[in-house]
C-alpha cells in the first residue's frame, strides 16, 4: 500500500509540475507549476490508495 501511494505521489507531482511549466512557458518554479504539482500529488495519494486496495495490499 505504501509503495503504491509513493508511486502515485511521484507520478502525480511530476505530471502536475510538468503541466504547470507548460502553462508558464517552461518555468518550473512558477505558481502554476507549484500549484498543479501539489494537486497532482494529492490526486496521486488517492490513486495510489485505491490501487493498493484493488491489489489487496
Amino acid at each position: 500500500m505504501k509503495f503504491m501511494i509513493l508511486v502515485g505521489i511521484t507520478i502525480g507531482g511530476a505530471v502536475g509540475g510538468w503541466l504547470g511549466a507548460l502553462m508558464s512557458h517552461g518555468n518550473y518554479l512558477s505558481g502554476w507549476s507549484i500549484l498543479l504539482s501539489t494537486v497532482g500529488s494529492f490526486a496521486g495519494i488517492w490513486a495510489g490508495y485505491k490501487a493498493g486496495q484493488n491489489m489487496g495490499m
